[in-house]
């Protein structure tokens, strides 16, 4: 393929991650789990399939005119296969969702490696550049947007009963953070389990207000995270 004609197919990239990343924009500022690095990924992948699909063989059919199998057949069951790696990235807790963009990045670093397998080797680093930027400098700026000066963790708490809700807000409030988007559910007799984000200064030490939320009678952290991953 002629290097002109892979320019213009790069451009086709570039205005895909913008878009893509335009709608998770709109997601990410909702607080929503596939946010503008998720759609900006995904969005890049699917140009990337189709761009590969269409051009990167047409070299083979050139070069072998009697060519029975269709190579478009491989890109196709690649497409298929990642969805499962992808899947096992993904975890779920409640009702939050992690592993979005891992997922989002391994079915994009599939299309990476078909450009490369179809000497599409200026679609491949443009497309790289772009998977990276969207993982690095992107999450940087999405901070900077937010005017972000917090860490936020995310909480699973089990607890006796939903009265301990008041000793994990009052111990937060002591720190300096704040407690938002509060769920809970009976998961058992006598037995609650309860998530949440806490929001702390970057001051405070996460590790700490953890510990001293663990050691509030009749609550147990399960686990804890950081949301922002």
């Amino acid at each position: 393929m002629d290097v002109g004609l892979q320019l213009e197919l790069s451009g086709r990239l570039v205005l895909a991650a913008i878009l893509g990343a335009a709608i998770g924009l709109e997601r990410e500022l909702h607080d929503h789990p596939a946010g503008m690095r998720t759609h900006l990924l995904v969005s890049l992948g699917s140009a990337m399939f189709a761009v590969i699909s269409a051009y990167g063989y047409s070299s083979f059919f050139a070069a072998n005119p009697t060519a029975q199998d269709n190579p478009q057949r491989i890109a196709a069951q690649i497409v298929s296969g990642i969805g499962f790696l992808g899947a096992g990235a993904i975890i779920q807790a409640g009702r939050w969702v992690r592993g979005l963009t891992t997922a989002a990045s391994l079915w994009a670093t599939a299309a990476i490696g078909l450009a490369v397998g179809s000497g599409e080797y200026i679609l491949s680093l443009v497309g790289t550049l772009l998977i990276v930027l969207s993982l690095g400098p992107l999450n940087w700026l999405i901070a900077r947007r937010r005017g972000e000066s917090e860490q936020v963790l995310r909480l699973r708490l089990e607890t006796t009963g939903l009265g301990a809700l008041g000793n994990v807000t009052a111990t937060a409030v002591r720190a300096g953070g704040e407690v938002s988007k509060v769920e809970s559910r009976k998961i058992g007799k006598g037995r609650y389990e309860m998530e949440l984000l806490l929001r702390l200064p970057n001051r405070v030490s996460a590790t700490e207000v953890v510990s001293t939320l663990d050691a509030i009678a009749d609550v147990e952290v399960v686990d804890s995270s950081d949301a922002r991953e």
